[in-house]
């Protein structure tokens, strides 16, 4: 079998992010390490064990690879553009590389870089060679839309008609897929943005202008962390910093709920602890957490998986954390969806 493949243009032209979200709500919902069954978490494990990480001379330079099973999920049918499922198994491994000095060479490049193998369910062979750049953009903000959805827009009786304020701190590729998917997907009344160079927040203002000319949400980009978060309900914040760029007074009193995808040597940075000492926290995997997480800090209650599955929150906190530290079961999905589609 000669594999095929798949390039970036390809692949967003399928990527949407009623798919996306799906499909990542799938993978969340399909991985199970809860301690409650050490059988079921055996299983979940060897579908998803932890990814390797290889450094490329120092730790601004990195090589992740993130094998990962997802068996019997209901995948949305892309096709039909409707709300179609079926029943699809996929088996995957995600190839990435991080370099942070990407971003300032000229031209620029992102500083994540992927490639998704699909691999046949049946033979073991690699069926595809996918361009995984835009789909680790996609399915890492997927993954926040669901946890929004599960830890705090399910506070409300409306839910997705209510209307929330969004700050996105970090205006890069992950802040862009944020706050486009976030507004593609709640009721987002304000979003407030900040960038370390403001022009990237000037950016992103004007191309969120332009999708909703006629809309009536109300865009501003403010000069510090600060500004971006006094009014917010949600936060995104995805940067390198390894220095807190927020901190608990900074935050409005109530409800608020944070997703923190922070890359780099430390996931953790750019939350204050005093934010963690004062939340509750979800991650994606508790096998990648133990090793990524070991000098987080918090108090970690489990996995989104588990909240998705029971439909609740085991607590009733009002500050709620999802750290995002990204599993290839996600990338198996949507890129399975991509494949599936063409």
């Amino acid at each position: 079998m000669i594999p095929k493949y798949i390039d970036s243009v390809q692949v967003k032209e399928i990527l949407t992010w009623p798919l996306v979200n799906a499909a990542v709500e799938e993978a969340l919902k399909a991985i199970d390490y809860s301690e409650r069954d050490a059988a079921n978490s055996e299983q979940s494990y060897k579908q998803q064990p932890s990814r390797t990480i290889t450094t490329g001379g120092n730790a601004s330079k990195l090589l992740l690879t993130m094998p990962g099973y997802v068996g019997n999920y209901n995948a949305l049918n892309a096709k039909t553009n409707n709300d179609q499922l079926h029943c699809s198994s996929t088996l995957a491994c995600k190839v990435v590389t991080s370099f942070t000095n990407n971003q300032n060479l000229q031209p620029p490049l992102p500083n994540i870089l992927a490639n998704v193998l699909l691999f046949d369910i049946n033979t073991g062979e690699l069926q595809c060679i996918m361009e995984g750049t835009q789909i680790t953009a996609w399915r890492t903000a997927a993954a926040s839309i669901v946890a929004t959805k599960y830890l705090y827009m399910k506070r409300f009786p409306q839910q997705f008609q209510t209307p929330i304020k969004l700050a996105i701190i970090g205006c890069g590729v992950q802040g862009q897929s944020h706050a486009l998917g976030m507004c593609a997907t709640f009721n987002v009344s304000e979003i407030y943005l900040w960038n370390r160079t403001q022009f990237k927040a000037d950016d992103l203002a004007l191309k969120l202008q332009k999708l909703y000319l006629q809309n009536s949400m109300k865009i501003f980009v403010t000069k510090t962390p600060a500004e971006a978060v006094r009014e917010a309900a949600v936060i995104c914040i995805g940067t390198y910093s390894p220095n807190a760029l927020i901190n608990y007074d900074m935050l409005k009193s109530g409800d608020v709920h944070i997703n923190t995808v922070g890359a780099g040597a430390v996931h953790f940075g750019e939350v204050s602890q005093d934010i963690y000492d004062n939340a509750v926290v979800y991650v994606d995997s508790l096998i990648n957490a133990r090793t990524e997480l070991k000098d987080l800090k918090a108090n970690i209650i489990g996995e989104i998986g588990q909240v998705i599955r029971e439909d609740r929150r085991t607590e009733n906190k009002c500050l709620t954390i999802y750290q995002s530290l990204g599993m290839a079961a996600e990338d198996a999905t949507v890129a399975q969806a991509v494949y599936n589609a063409l």
